[in-house]
């Protein structure tokens, strides 16, 4: 049976066609943007959302990014390894400029738990050119971190506080303006003052502060590792190493 049309669509059909595929193109048209819309939500808003701001820099304020620590290990025994430590700062202020250090206070909060033996970038560091092996380094890093050594569990932070800069009026073996930095460094519960020469140059829009130090654990309620009757073991004393890139001051 033939459906009975209205009359205008029986006397006009190719319009009455055209139209209605005209209307059909708009819906499938307006149907493609809701669905090209919807993916732009799913895929591009949520990373536009979670996108960091840039981080705003204060002056003396220490890049925890690039700022290492290095700590040089030496053997006491007849036998083993001197060692190469790496460590990272947590976070830090150095004020090298002496008009502001009477208003700001520098420091430097170290990453305990970060503390790696014998990486490629330490020995390369301290200049140690022998090797060692992976399973070597897994036992030193579980005696280092341990209870009998750093115990960093229990103190995941070592601090160097009431800095204070003084100019030498000498330049360092790198021909770069020498400074004097003396501090009260806290390690485990005791705290200790020390002294490091330091030397500072402008480089890439940053203070390079580089500077050494000497502490005793002994000092600090650590006995240093030993074992074998002292066959194996390392001296007492560590050489603590800076390599810092700090806020330009004014």
């Amino acid at each position: 049976m033939r459906a009975n049309l209205p009359i205008s669509m029986v006397l006009h059909p190719i319009p009455w066609f055209l139209k209605r595929s005209h209307a059909m193109r708009a819906s499938y048209a307006n149907c493609m943007k809701s669905c090209f819309f919807l993916a732009f939500l799913c895929f591009y808003a949520p990373s536009i959302a979670q996108e960091p701001t840039e981080k705003k820099w204060e002056p003396g304020e220490l890049n925890t990014q690039f700022s290492r620590v290095f700590v040089f290990v030496d053997k006491a025994g007849l036998v083993g390894h001197q060692h190469a430590v790496e460590g990272r700062i947590k976070q830090g202020q150095l004020f090298v400029n002496t008009q502001l250090q009477n208003s700001k206070k520098s420091s430097i909060v170290f990453d305990m738990k970060s503390f790696d033996a014998d990486t490629p970038l330490a020995r390369k560091y301290l200049s140690i050119q022998s090797e060692i092996d992976e399973e070597t380094r897994k036992k030193v890093n579980d005696n280092m971190l341990g209870l009998e050594i750093l115990a960093v569990q229990q103190y995941p932070e070592a601090k160097l506080e009431n800095v204070k800069w003084t100019p030498t009026g000498k330049m360092s073996k790198r021909n770069l303006p020498e400074h004097l930095l003396e501090g009260d460094f806290t390690l485990h519960k005791a705290t200790r003052p020390i002294q490091a020469l330091c030397d500072v140059e402008q480089k890439d829009g940053w203070l390079h502060i580089r500077g050494a130090f000497r502490i005793l654990q002994s000092e600090y309620g650590i006995k240093p590792f030993s074992k074998m009757m002292g066959a194996v073991g390392v001296k007492d004393e560590l050489r603590i190493y800076g390599d810092l890139w700090v806020v330009p001051q004014p």
